[in-house]
């Protein structure tokens, strides 16, 4: 039997930071049924009428700020990965190809690129440590829509989300340790992508999801719930990182209205500032690897808006990115997985 091929699948991005490119890329994105859960006809007018009209040139700016010689840094990055786990993995694997849900390199491009090569088995990562509905299960659709329509569908084998995973945290940890060192932060904070409300509730199990004291712990009712799941993280990496209580703490960043998880994290770091807290650090444990809501959101925005109110330096750590500890923390993962089949 031939070895299976290995595809990571993570967000997208434009093809450049040209308004045209951003456009067509935040159709793509917004368009998504996942993203936005409402009737088809709702989402066209709201996204086609409403906020293609204003925002392609804002987030278009904001691309410009972090674009790279390579292009975008989200690709960079997982580019790098996909070189070093073919490296890792050898000839356990076909082959390692990137496939991002919005924009290009697409997933269907990757599928067909391995259709082509005689491959007829994957091995599947969306790169999204925590289970959201908008990223992780979107992910699912593009690839499973992708291989119906090769001529010969390949056998598919998601790996699920990895928070709680070894190999994620103990990268993460060490990433962030000499950045942690220099930085002689008063308070680390960890920041995850907010979702809305209704999303996190929607994915608990529970019955009783309070967007409180419920995602304390992870079990049976909430273990699919995405806030729950950001807790755990933070309380494994701290663990890890040897943060004492009362250092850390967890905000929901890159949100879009009030009725998105809190607490917010542009508005933790105006709340830190002017209690006096002026050194600040940030990891960012949803993201695996540096993108807009990193690079720009929080090391230009957010360092902004920290100064602003008082405080004198915010650092950014960065995600695991390629680093060497997650690739070798991903090929552990994905082993485990080739074994399993």
């Amino acid at each position: 039997m031939s070895a299976p091929g290995l595809l990571l699948v993570n967000t997208g991005t434009p093809a450049s930071p040209a308004v045209a490119d951003v456009r067509r890329y935040l159709a793509e994105f917004l368009m998504d049924g996942r993203m936005l859960a409402m009737p088809f006809v709702a989402r066209w007018l709201l996204v086609h009428g409403v906020i293609l009209r204003t925002r392609p040139r804002r987030s278009a700016h904001a691309y410009a700020q972090i674009w790279t010689e390579r292009g975008s840094p989200l690709l960079r990055h997982a580019e790098d990965l996909a070189a070093g786990l073919c490296a890792e993995l050898g000839a356990a694997v076909a082959g390692v190809r990137v496939g991002m849900r919005y924009g290009h390199p697409s997933v269907a491009r990757a599928l067909g690129a391995f259709s082509r090569q005689g491959v007829d088995e994957l091995v599947v990562v969306p790169l999204f440590p925590q289970y959201s509905a908008a990223a992780w299960a979107s992910a699912f659709d593009a690839v499973a829509a992708a291989a119906a329509r090769l001529p010969v569908v390949p056998a598919l084998r998601f790996v699920p989300p990895f928070h709680a995973e070894p190999g994620f945290l103990d990268a993460a940890a060490a990433v962030a340790r000499p950045h942690l060192a220099a930085a002689h932060a008063e308070r680390v904070l960890f920041s995850f992508h907010s979702l809305p409300e209704s999303h996190v509730r929607a994915q608990d199990r529970s019955g009783g999801c309070l967007l409180g004291d419920c995602c304390a712990s992870l079990g049976p009712g909430n273990a699919t719930c995405y806030r729950a799941q950001c807790f755990a993280t933070a309380r494994a990496l701290a663990a890890r990182l040897q943060l004492a209580p009362g250092t850390w703490e967890v905000a929901f960043q890159s949100r879009f209205t009030k009725h998105w998880v809190r607490p917010f994290t542009d508005q933790r770091l105006v709340d830190l500032a002017r209690s006096g807290v002026t050194r600040v650090a940030v990891l960012s444990p949803a993201f695996v690897a540096d993108c807009l809501e990193t690079l720009e959101e929080l090391a230009r925005r957010g360092a902004e808006t920290f100064r602003a109110a008082g405080g004198r330096q915010l650092v950014v750590v960065p995600c695991v990115n390629a680093a060497p500890e997650w690739v070798a923390g991903l090929a552990g993962i994905v082993r485990r997985h080739l074994r399993a089949g």
